[in-house]
């Protein structure tokens, strides 16, 4: 019978599992393990880690920015943006389903910030909205951040084409206000875009950049941007806790993710199209979103069981997803996820759509 995922003693699944849960299963390479021995190390907290130095200053220069800070998450590092480029009262602005406003949102949690969502589509604003929101004065607060997602975790990866970051940030910055980017899987839209990662972080002040999802490092992410603001989240980072020791253990990992990890989240996102392409061609009661980058999510609305219910059945028969929210599930690959796995998983899904008769 199936280990149970519910069993909070187990650390891994059993072998015989498809783990499409999310891409943060993902483990270092030998290659990375290798330079985490080698690294030089420092107190990061103290007069710096020369890997952590090496590893912020490559990353901003990947994304073309002045200055990098290296962070336990990528959640830390969206708050240190928020944190660094914001005062008491003001207003942050991002798209309605973006994974700043609905499963993070700590500074508006932790200080008297205010966020604001703007309706979108498959992870861009309206642009409309979007200017009728930063409008300040009178009665209305003051706009001092403007939050962008890519790809967008909430929309089943979505990339929103350059032309519309363009105009956010021109929107924003006529008006003087700092336009951030969660570009957690920033690498996967960019191969999806078939760009480089800057042409991506140019439509922004600041970028957050996630080590630990597609790129394979075991932790960590980056937070880039103009050498002052960095500065700040530098100081405020020691505030909440973030300040690392010995980092550079970890940095030297995510050193070589950046360098050399980028280019294989190509077969990723094939992969989930081939997801994708079997659920549909099924033409039962699932439906399968067409991916951009790595994520697929299921529509099991149609199927009289909840999402819960499925991640329930899966499991048994050997696929692990995640619910995301009542009649949706989440499937993500990543580097340990091969077509034969993707076979497995949809026979895993057909199974279970047999057991009930909706084969």
């Amino acid at each position: 019978m199936a280990a149970s995922l519910s069993n909070p003693l187990q650390t891994e699944l059993p072998g015989h599992f498809v783990d499409l849960r999310s891409d943060t299963v993902t483990r270092p390479t030998e290659a990375m393990l290798e330079a985490m021995r080698a690294a030089p190390i420092g107190d990061d907290g103290l007069d710096g880690d020369p890997s952590v130095r090496q590893l912020e200053s490559a990353v901003a220069a990947r994304l073309g920015k002045d200055a990098g800070l290296f962070v336990p998450s990528c959640t830390m590092a969206n708050l240190l943006a928020v944190l660094a480029q914001t005062a008491s009262r003001e207003q942050v602005v991002l798209e309605s389903n973006a994974h700043m406003y609905t499963s993070e949102r700590g500074a508006a949690t932790f200080t008297n910030l205010f966020y604001l969502g703007v309706p979108g589509v498959e992870g861009a604003m309206d642009l409309d909205r979007l200017a009728e929101g930063v409008q300040g004065g009178g009665h209305k607060l003051k706009t001092s951040l403007v939050a962008m997602e890519t790809s967008h975790n909430n929309a089943a990866g979505a990339v929103p084409s350059l032309d519309y970051m363009h105009a956010v940030h021109g929107l924003a910055a006529a008006r003087g206000i700092a336009v951030h980017l969660d570009g957690a899987r920033l690498f996967n839209a960019a191969v999806a875009l078939g760009v480089a990662p800057d042409a991506v972080a140019r439509h922004a002040d600041t970028v957050s950049l996630c080590l630990s999802k597609g790129l394979s490092a075991p932790v960590g992410a980056v937070l880039s941007g103009p050498a002052a603001v960095i500065e700040r989240a530098r100081a405020l980072r020691r505030m909440i806790g973030g300040t690392q020791r010995q980092a550079g253990l970890m940095a030297a990992a995510g050193l070589y993710a950046v360098e050399h990890m980028g280019a294989r989240l190509a077969q990723d996102h094939a992969r989930a199209r081939l997801l994708s392409d079997g659920v549909n061609a099924m033409q039962g009661v699932l439906r399968a979103t067409v991916p951009q980058t790595n994520i697929v999510q299921l529509d099991v609305s149609r199927s009289g069981r909840d999402s819960a219910a499925w991640v329930r059945d899966l499991e048994a028969a050997g696929l692990a997803v995640r619910p995301w929210g009542a009649a949706r599930l989440r499937c993500v690959t990543h580097r340990h996820i091969e077509d034969s796995h993707i076979a497995r998983a949809l026979d895993s899904i057909r199974a279970v759509l047999a057991r009930h008769g909706q084969a």
